[in-house]
């Protein structure tokens, strides 16, 4: 069932019981703060359409993530590749939202490293890139965690001149940072 599974998380495609959970935790304005607008249902379920395609076709995406105590879901943790021309791509980010009630527990963390690991290992990428409005820091610190060092600033191509979200901070890992830290 799950793809990955860490101590306290279990990442696998999304199933049709998920969409619930999902749809609040993208209507949500605190966890939407650093994203252009909340999710309604039906863009909530084009969304997990779209990620079950994408893990179908490549082996991996944004998976739902799963709190194997309570067996909720949590939001999405995943790989996914970036879809728009810009200084750093191609390239293969890595990326989470979860719902507020598992904020500041290390479940971001512990299953983004674990995503790391099936990139360096299963997939066998030589980088994994991560990206974030320049407001939000709480990404900044689990991108940290996971061993990522800041390479940059960038205006997303998809956010509109003037917007307060438009500039964005640029991380990364390569294969061999990622194993080094592992030792």
């Amino acid at each position: 069932m799950f793809i990955i599974q860490t101590e306290r998380v279990g990442l696998r495609k999304f199933d049709d019981c998920d969409l619930k959970e999902f749809a609040a935790l993208n209507s949500d304005p605190e966890v939407m703060t650093y994203f252009p607008k909340v999710l309604n249902v039906e863009e909530c379920q084009q969304f997990i359409i779209r990620v079950n395609n994408k893990i179908d076709e490549q082996g991996f995406g944004f998976w739902a993530a799963e709190h194997l105590k309570s067996s909720r879901l949590m939001g999405f943790v995943g790989l996914t590749c970036v879809t728009y021309e810009t200084e750093f791509t191609p390239a293969v980010e890595i990326g989470w939202r979860l719902a507020k009630e598992y904020w500041g527990r290390g479940l971001a963390t512990e299953a983004a490293r674990a995503s790391l690991d099936f990139a360096f290992d299963t997939l066998a990428l030589e980088e994994v890139v991560s990206f974030t409005s320049v407001l939000n820091q709480r990404s900044f610190k689990v991108m940290e965690r996971i061993g990522m060092k800041k390479v940059g600033e960038f205006d997303h191509p998809k956010i509109e001149s003037g917007h307060r979200l438009r500039r964005h901070v640029l991380y990364n890992i390569t294969r061999s940072e990622h194993v080094k830290l592992r030792r």
